[in-house]
Order: structure tokens, then sequence, then C-alpha cells
């Protein structure tokens, strides 16, 4: 019989987070945790397949990490599966200087 470890699969949207322990075999990759986790049955618009992933918030595939299908867990990791932005964060920031902006010109103004 192969040893177990404890792991956890989490994943969350705005209004609702869930995190699940599993129990699965020494030499489980992050990406066969997150689809037995079950999360596209609580959550049905959750494509686990597809999703980016994390342990313990590094992302995998980054920062010499391997992807997710690559990465062996160890006894208590968190695997976390990300949702996609919904806007890109460089975009945003120049928004909010522009608009910071204007209103310092404003002020200036009056």
């Amino acid at each position: 019989m192969a040893d177990m470890i404890r792991v956890e699969v989490a994943y969350a949207t705005p209004e609702q987070q869930k995190i699940v322990e599993l129990e699965v075999e020494q030499g489980t990759t992050a990406q066969q945790a997150a689809l037995q986790s079950g999360l596209d049955n609580i959550f049905p618009e959750l494509d686990i397949a597809a999703a980016a992933k994390g342990i313990f918030g590094n992302a995998l595939g980054a920062r010499g990490l391997p992807e997710a299908d690559l990465y062996l867990l160890k006894q208590g990791d968190r695997v976390e599966i990300y949702r996609p932005l919904i806007a890109d964060p460089k975009v945003v920031r120049k928004q909010r200087a522009a608009e910071a902006a204007e209103k310092r010109s404003k002020g200036k103004a009056v």
C-alpha cells in the first residue's frame, strides 16, 4: 500500500470559499488533487483542468516552480485554484493614477 499524505485544495469566489481536505497517495500532483477535490461540483463554472493553480500563494509554473501537472505534493500542502483576473492590474493602476491626477488638477483650478 502506498504512503498517504493529507493535503487541502482551495477555491474561492467573491461570495464563497471552500477548502477540501484530501488524503492522497504520495506522488500525487497538484493537478490530480485539484481534479479529485470535487470543487467543480460546488462551483459549476469552475474549469479545474484549465485553471491556474498555486501552493500557498506561489503560482505553479512560475518562479522556478513546476507546472501543476508536475508538482508533487508534500504533506500539508494547500493547492489553490485561481479564478481568471477580471481586469489587468496594470490597466487598473493606470486608470487610478489618471483619476488622481485629474482630481489634483481640478483642485488647483478652483
